[in-house]
């Protein structure tokens, strides 16, 4: 399956048009709030259907005393295969939809409290379900809609959990996007996260052949659990005796109820979802993964929770998540990535991760800069393996480009060193939808996703490919050293009346009385409207001037008499440092950035000297991890390695196109002259 198919269509219709019966007494933006954990909780009451009579009989057979985990493996066990959840209730909707209207909503209460721990949290702590049954019942449309959803068959050999994974984010999409709210945090599209996954598993056949292979995956922002199904899946379709454990934590209750509603009917622990924040509060904190995906928020600042962040950077260092830096605070995607690498496993077998975010994080953020440190971290220790461009549009909320990275700890031989980048990005890879959904207006079809994983698993390079779309860079390539370019301090003095303008609205001089004023001012007057254009001469002849009027005046107060003024001037001496260096104008101060694999010294030699030959290079100016001259950046600009020159169209085609614009518009006044 690689889209909703007609069924989950029309199962949406269906309950999108339930949600019409809440209309004035709810606004649109809680329709969700009572619409999703109806589905779930009829999802799992057609689960439980034919297991009903056989969990009640196993209760009583449970030993009076028995603790929670034994009760819980034998009503597991009487609900029978992988499910997770039972209910403890004589209750179903189809005996439900038979009582009077005023019983519900008590019985309804009754039949959720009575669930097994795990699925009665869902509904009571993340969905808040019984409040709203409550504003149900109060505005009599509580039965109304129970007996609609009763006419829903969700029944296992009906709908299968890839579709109910699709019913709930078309669900989501629909109610965030009449509530304004943001359906992109919520879900990815499923041809991106298949693409995700293929990338993730593409070389791996070896290590997931055989008997006995088990894959823990992980999520930290898993959303309703879309990425972790589809790769359980695509590791099943590939190895049928595989064991997948599956791992995620989300902070929407919603979204995170959904999730472990999933965990608990498709046989998961559902205790390995977390809920919280995974930054702020890591719930699988000492765990390790096989393969680590996500499609974090974009763009999100996290300033919310930016003490805890910060102060696990600077506690723990590499021994904690974020050691390598931390981004400017108005967006975490690279603290979600640093989070994940933390989680790599260190054995034989390693991790894979596979993540989708925007642009910012290939090239945000100057040498230095928390950043590019994050991206000097990840290739210094050569775990980013690739990196592809997506088409635009492709996101429920967004239609900026997107970006999957790829990065592993156990890369094969040919590709220690390297990074690939792939632009994906062109028509050849998406085509349009017949219907936009939202910002999504383009998709990546089955022949294209093939396509990708197919030039990304032979490594293919530059002219290897049709197109041009893939290139193999070595790391160092991204890197490079910004060195601080100095050029010499050139000023000329003079005693004019702008000058002497500008020297009296400076605090220091405005702070000194009366007759010290009057003893700078003749001081001043004395040197005249001479041009100097060394600054040693004026300061000696502004301290003969100061003594001759028997002015004594502070360091700071001749400062700013120098200052004042003083104007720039090309022309004038060098100002030279007591130690008797050039002094740098900080005006004239640049900054270059010179190749990893060059000397600044023959790169100044060559770009810099030939034009501002008084130019040199501030050797103080070092980075701070190895003391090197030029502090140490990386940045990995797509644009730059795959930019395609397009001509500008011939200037008589553009005049005869001006012409004939010029003869509609000179047509349409004549019509409504007339």
């Amino acid at each position: 399956m690689t889209g909703p198919t007609a069924k989950v269509q029309s199962l949406s219709s269906f309950v999108w048009s339930i949600a019409e019966i809440l209309r004035g007494d709810f606004k649109q933006s809680e329709y969700g709030k009572v619409i999703l954990p109806f589905v779930v909780l009829r999802r799992l009451d057609c689960i439980l259907e034919r297991s009903k009579k056989a969990v009640l009989d196993a209760e009583k057979t449970i030993p009076k005393g028995a603790d929670d985990a034994t009760r819980d493996m034998i009503l597991f066990g009487a609900v029978g295969g992988n499910v997770k959840v039972y209910n403890l209730s004589s209750l179903t909707f189809e005996t439900l939809k038979g009582q009077e209207a005023g019983q519900l909503h008590q019985n309804l209460i009754d039949y959720i409290t009575r669930f097994s721990g795990n699925a009665r949290d869902i509904f009571l702590e993340k969905f808040l379900f019984t409040d709203q049954l409550k504003r149900l019942n109060d505005g009599c449309i509580l039965f109304q809609v129970f007996q609609r959803f009763c006419e829903i068959d969700l029944h296992p050999d009906e709908v299968s959990n890839i579709e109910m994974g699709y019913l709930f984010e078309e669900l989501i999409r629909r109610f965030s996007e009449i509530s304004n709210e943001t359906a992109g945090e919520h879900f990815t599209p499923r041809e991106v996260i298949r693409l995700i996954v293929e990338l993730l598993v593409a070389n791996d056949d070896a290590k997931l052949t055989g008997k006995g292979i088990i894959r823990q995956i992980y999520d930290p922002a898993c959303g309703t659990g879309g990425m972790l199904a589809l790769t359980e899946e695509a590791l099943k379709d590939f190895n049928p005796s595989i064991r997948v454990e599956l791992f995620g934590q989300e902070l929407n209750p919603e979204s995170f109820a959904i999730c472990k509603s999933d965990m608990l009917v498709t046989g998961h622990d559902p205790e390995q979802i977390a809920f919280g924040n995974t930054l702020s509060g890591d719930q699988h904190r000492d765990r390790k993964f096989h393969y680590m995906l996500s499609n974090p928020p974009y763009g999100v600042d996290w300033k919310k929770y930016q003490e805890p962040v910060k102060a696990e950077a600077e506690i723990m260092g590499f021994d904690g998540r974020f050691g390598a830096g931390t981004p400017r605070v108005s967006d975490g995607q690279l603290l979600f990535l640093q989070h994940m690498i933390s989680k790599m496993r260190d054995d034989e077998i390693g991790s894979r991760i596979g993540i989708v975010m925007n642009g910012s994080p290939l090239f945000t953020g100057g040498a230095g800069s928390g950043e590019s440190e994050i991206r000097r971290w990840m290739l210094e220790n050569d775990w980013v393996e690739a990196i592809v461009a997506l088409p635009t549009d492709l996101f429920y909320n967004t239609g900026i480009q997107t970006y999957v990275w790829l990065l592993t700890n156990r890369k094969s031989p040919d590709r220690r060193g390297k990074v690939q980048l792939i632009d994906a990005s062109g028509e050849q890879f998406w085509k349009s939808m017949r219907k936009s959904l939202g910002s999504k207006r383009r998709e990546i079809p089955d022949e294209a996703r093939h396509e990708i994983v197919r030039i990304y698993a032979d490594f293919l390079n530059g002219d290897s490919t049709e197109s041009d779309v893939s290139k193999i860079f070595d790391a160092t390539d991204f890197g490079f050293r910004e060195i601080r370019v100095e050029r010499p301090l050139r000023l000329n003095f003079q005693v004019s009346d702008k000058r002497l303008a500008l020297l009296g609205v400076q605090k220091p001089f405005m702070r000194l009385d009366d007759v010290e004023k009057a003893a700078v001012e003749a001081a001043l007057g004395n040197i005249g409207g001479q041009l100097f254009t060394n600054r040693d001469a004026f300061e000696k002849a502004l301290a003969k001037a100061l003594k001759a009027a028997g002015a004594k005046i502070r360091a700071l107060v001749i400062k700013f008499i120098l200052a004042a003024l003083s104007e720039r001037d090309k022309d004038a001496d060098v100002c030279i440092d007591k130690h008797g260096n050039p002094e740098p104008d900080p005006t004239l101060r640049d900054h270059e950035l010179v190749p990893f694999t060059e000397d600044y010294r023959d790169y100044v030699k060559r770009e810099v000297e030939p034009y501002v030959p008084d130019a040199w290079v501030d050797e103080n100016y070092r980075d701070a991890r190895d003391g090197k001259v030029g502090r140490v950046g990386y940045e990995i600009n797509f644009n730059r390695y795959f930019y395609q020159y397009v001509p500008p169209r011939p200037l008589d085609e553009i005049n005869d196109e001006l012409k004939t614009l010029e003869d509609e518009i000179a047509e349409l006044l004549k019509e409504v002259a007339r």
